[in-house]
């Protein structure tokens, strides 16, 4: 399981995303007041000016869908479903930074962090993975077809 190179992709994929529980997405300034951005809402000093409860599940769910496709090893068309399912929130994911971060304020100065960039980096990693796995279920199936 660990040996194959779509496992370490699905793990690096998986720790990216569940690294993102603990990063700032980005600074937002609003007349001169600056706000930051993390996965728990977005905060005026110690103040929560909005929930961050959505970026947690989604955050929660696709963690979760890399473990399962880690140890779907044996089926490997559904490993690639899943991880394909994953791909589509991971870029719903991204899509929810920009929204979250220019529909909360009007006139607003932003200065998105690193970890904004981690979810593609994240889908960019499950395409390897497919790509992997879809070539083993290619030699599988040739192997097969000699017996």
């Amino acid at each position: 399981m660990i040996q194959r190179i779509q496992t370490i992709f699905m793990l690096v994929a998986g720790l990216l995303i569940g690294s993102l529980c603990v990063q700032k997405f980005a600074d937002i300034i609003v007349n001169d007041q600056l706000h930051i951005f993390n996965a728990f809402g977005i905060f005026k000093g110690e103040e929560l000016l909005f929930s961050g409860l959505p970026f947690l599940i989604f955050i929660g769910i696709i963690t979760v869908l890399h473990l399962v496709a880690i140890f779907l090893f044996k089926k490997r068309i559904l490993q690639i479903r899943v991880l394909g399912f994953t791909i589509l929130l991971l870029l719903g994911l991204f899509g929810m930074f920009f929204y979250f971060t220019y529909a909360s304020f009007d006139d607003v100065t932003v200065a998105f962090k690193i970890p904004v960039a981690l979810p593609i980096v994240a889908a960019i990693l499950d395409w390897l993975a497919i790509r992997a796995i879809g070539k083993d279920e290619a030699l599988v199936r040739s192997l097969d077809r000699i017996r």
